[in-house]
């Protein structure tokens, strides 16, 4: 039996390893987490038990992923997407749920279940990956396209209908009588829980936290926040509720203070170790042995929810408007189980509902289906072309709209994405009379825009074919208008195999990836951050007095410089964490005792650790600091101040070698 340490380094080790694995083949942690927990596992190799310290840290996991879950529900946006997640979603948990009890009917000759097992395991089965599916849509930019729309607001319901569920399944193991009771009950908590949240603890939520900020420590925001979450959940504990009941009440009350995205950035970390725990300790309960026995029952509990859930998914999709190419997108994509599923597995499982065994073979099957969702997503649009017969006329059509808009012109601009950027750039475009042709996936954004005479249209600039249709071979530029860097590389991509050297320009957000995006093809890269810095500059030389010629010639040289002498910044506790890749300036002071006094900047060949020496200061006849010119013979003394430039290991490198 490991010890409370030993335990804590086998999960840890175990859990890098996984992710490491998975990442590396571009799968989900999430399903590292899994495959690690069943390898470790007391049903495999036994190197960890599921012991109740290990539980009692995963439900942790559970709490702070309901705590973000309730961040994101912010009434505005369930306001804006209220058909498809309350009609859509609705729905579908719903549906879900009614029609597990007659299909229950059909494994009563294996196990005998309630029609109580059989709502639970509804429930259970209603669930789709959140984790999964939203990294998995994100990476193949479909978050803004029909079907991603539609996956979106189903995954929201879901996720707002565990908070019922939590709630019910707890309710089911009493007699008829006692459950309506046990519901009401459990009603009037919530209401009141509600109320005094949303009425009393809103005000008091916002001015609280704005007296925390404004003690501006980091540390005491941090301890804060925790509070507010497990004391939020502790108390709903209290009153009969779950731990991830209260746990997103307090994310909701959260999202309307304006310390929301701060919050969100803050609890992060949290969430997601933990949250990988859990997922270590649901795969530790998966035993081969039950399914090696059982082997007809997990294969039929795998296939058939998974067409069920499709087909449910698909049918309603159609109902509320989608075409049969994208129903089947949507359904395909949230066909396998979810991470929630387990947390309600494992609250039925100790509710002693349904046998032990048929739990087991529950598990498996919804494991399984979870390591099938990347493939069945990956090729979700095959499979919708084959079997939607008029996805091809679809396509066809959509992609004959963009040629139509750019058949007539040439030496145009093709802007990928009509966000603010893509809009402002289209704009000044019309106003010196350049033709332009924009592709975006967002449909309302195409819709209302093409009736405001925008020349804009829906269409996937990462695709070849659309970017074939908005004329490439006769275009002059594209430019790459969202900030979405592996986004960016895939039109860059697709740009380049289609018309190597055309110019293409590339809207970033800083210049940590200046060097990949334009060894991947991009003329010129424009990081928002040091654009920004240049027009704070020109203001500020103005106001001064700089006469305006200047100011222009000062700017200009800065691009033309390709933004050389403003590329990096010194570092703040509260910026973000360096990469290798992030460009940064770093002064160094010399010491009595340095290696380098004496030397000269040339014989260091700080160049060939890939930093560049921005600045020498030194001190001139015991007055301040001065700037001195940089030259190759120029020699280093005591208290010589470096600014140096490079990524983060290179100045620390240089730094190194500079103070021997």
């Amino acid at each position: 039996m490991p010890t409370v340490l030993q335990l804590t380094l086998i999960l840890l080790a175990s859990a890098v390893a996984g992710v490491v694995i998975f990442r590396y083949f571009g799968l989900p942690p999430i399903l590292g987490y899994l495959a690690i927990g069943v390898l470790i596992g007391p049903h495999a190799l036994g190197l960890a038990n599921d012991s109740a310290t290990v539980k009692y840290l995963a439900e942790f996991g559970v709490v702070f992923l309901m705590f973000s879950i309730g961040l994101e529900f912010n009434l505005h946006k369930l306001r804006a997407m209220r058909t498809i997640v309350f009609g859509l979603g609705g729905s579908q948990v719903i549906l879900t749920m009614l029609l597990a009890v007659p299909a229950s009917l059909l494994m009563n000759w294996i196990y005998p279940i309630s029609w109580q097992a059989a709502i639970a395991l509804g429930g259970a089965l209603a669930m789709s990956s959140t984790a999964i599916v939203t990294k998995l849509i994100s990476d193949r930019s479909e978050i803004e396209t029909e079907h991603g729309r539609n996956i979106i607001g189903i995954l929201l319901f879901q996720d707002l209908a565990v908070v019922f569920l939590l709630i019910l399944l707890p309710s089911l193991g009493k007699n008829p009588g006692d459950l309506f009771l046990a519901l009401t009950a459990a009603s009037i908590k919530i209401t009141v829980a509600l109320v005094l949240i949303f009425v009393i603890g809103q005000t008091l939520m916002s001015r609280w936290f704005g007296l925390v900020a404004k003690l501006r420590s980091q540390e005491l925001f941090m301890l804060n926040l925790l509070l507010i979450v497990l004391g939020m959940a502790g108390l709903t504990e209290h009153f009969g509720l779950s731990l991830a009941l209260g746990a997103f009440l307090a994310g909701m009350l959260i999202a309307e203070t304006p310390y929301r995205h701060q919050v969100e950035e803050d609890v992060k970390p949290f969430r997601d170790v933990l949250l990988g725990l859990f997922f270590i300790t649901v795969g530790m309960l998966l035993d081969f042995e039950v399914i090696y026995q059982q082997w007809m029952l997990v294969l039929l509990l795998l296939i058939g929810p998974l067409i069920f859930k499709f087909g449910l998914i698909a049918l309603l999709s159609r109902a509320f408007g989608s075409s049969p190419g994208i129903s089947i997108r949507t359904g395909l994509c949230l066909a396998q189980a979810g991470e929630f599923g387990f947390v309600l597995l494992n609250q039925i499982d100790g509710l002693d509902l349904i046998d032990p065994a048929l739990s087991q073979a529950v598990l498996a099957a919804m494991l399984l289906s979870m390591f099938g969702a990347p493939f069945l997503i990956q090729y979700s649009d095959r499979i919708a072309m084959r079997f939607s017969s008029n996805e091809w006329l679809l396509q066809s059509l959509a992609l004959t709209r963009v040629a139509a808009k750019s058949v007539r012109t040439e030496n145009h601009v093709v802007i990928c994405g009509f966000g603010r950027s893509g809009q402002s750039l289209a704009r000044m475009l019309d106003q010196e009379k350049i033709p332009y042709i924009a592709l975006d996936m967002d449909p309302d954004r195409v819709k209302e825009a093409a009736a405001a005479g925008d020349n804009v249209v829906y269409g996937d600039a990462s695709r070849e074919n659309y970017l074939v249709a908005a004329g490439l071979a006769r275009a002059k530029a594209v430019v790459i208008t969202y900030a979405d860097t592996p986004a960016s590389f895939k039109v860059l991509h697709q740009v380049e195999h289609l018309r190597p050297g055309m110019t293409v320009l590339v809207r970033t957000k800083d210049d940590a990836d200046l060097a990949k995006l334009q060894a991947a093809g991009a003329t010129e890269v424009v990081p928002e951050l040091i654009e920004g810095s240049l027009m704070m500059a020109s203001h500020v030389l103005l106001i001064m007095g700089v006469p305006m010629r200047k100011v222009v010639r000062r700017i200009t040289g800065a691009r033309e410089a390709r933004y050389s002498l403003l590329r990096g910044y010194f570092r703040g506790v509260n910026d973000e964490v360096d990469t290798k890749e992030s460009w940064r300036l770093h002064s160094v002071t010399l010491l009595p005792e340095s290696a380098s006094i004496g030397q000269t900047l040339e014989e260091l060949h700080l160049d060939n650790e890939g930093v560049s020496v921005q600045a020498v200061r030194r001190k001139v006849d015991g007055s301040d600091y001065v700037k001195l010119a940089l030259t190759p013979d120029l020699r280093l003394q005591a208290n010589d101040i470096l600014v140096l430039s490079g990524n983060s290991e290179a100045t620390d490198l240089a730094e190194s070698k500079l103070l021997g």
